[in-house]
């Protein structure tokens, strides 16, 4: 009932998958989260965090087209699901994909890339210098969110200086000097609409 509540105003018909409804989010906003069920991501991407003791975002990953996220897959509190880009979901309860081979099996495919998007983030963490975070990190997105354009790979979705300093802990500040860095190396340009083109 909450959630139906939450997005009522969001609804959308999906005539491709038997009637299933799409729900929409613009860039930007929160994706109500409830343990009863979990999304599956039909068009754009959903940033996954958790909110730490300090109000600050810690990146934890992002699903991508097909892919599920919800409270059910996190023991993490404080955990956030925010929409980069506009974004389509499909909600499904726990029984349905507790009756369904077919969801069961897409679901545990989903379930190893995020694990491997994980522990990707995880050692980027692990990094001293911030200049290697930050350049480990856009390898990283380039593979997740990346779109092959002329002389390089567009991120789809426009991340602010301070997602990305979010993602790697460090300041937005940092962040703009970094960028500049990069951009006069070589490795990076921005195209009209501020989306980030990482080269080769």
């Amino acid at each position: 009932m909450l959630l139906a509540d939450n997005i009522q105003s969001n609804l959308l018909s999906d005539k491709s998958n038997e009637g299933r409804r799409l729900h929409y989010y613009d860039q930007g906003e929160i994706i109500p989260l409830v343990p009863q069920g979990v999304w599956q991501v039909y068009r754009g991407i959903a940033q996954l965090s958790q909110i730490n003791d300090r109000g600050e975002e810690v990146l934890l990953g992002w699903s991508i087209a097909s892919t599920f996220f919800g409270l059910w897959f996190t023991q993490v509190e404080f955990y956030q699901a925010r929409a980069l880009t506009e974004t389509y979901l499909k909600w499904y309860n726990l029984s349905e994909l507790e009756n369904s081979g077919t969801l069961s099996s897409l679901m545990l495919n989903q379930i190893v890339r995020r694990l491997r998007q994980t522990e990707s983030l995880v050692s980027i963490a692990g990094l001293k210098r911030v200049e290697d975070r930050l350049s480990e990190l856009l390898k990283l997105l380039k593979s997740e969110i990346g779109e092959a354009s002329e002389g390089g790979t567009r991120l789809v979705a426009r991340l602010t200086h301070q997602n990305l300093a979010n993602s790697i802990g460090t300041t937005r500040v940092t962040i703009t000097r970094l960028l500049g860095e990069f951009q006069r190396q070589g490795l990076i340009t921005i195209d009209t609409d501020r989306h980030l083109i990482i080269h080769s």
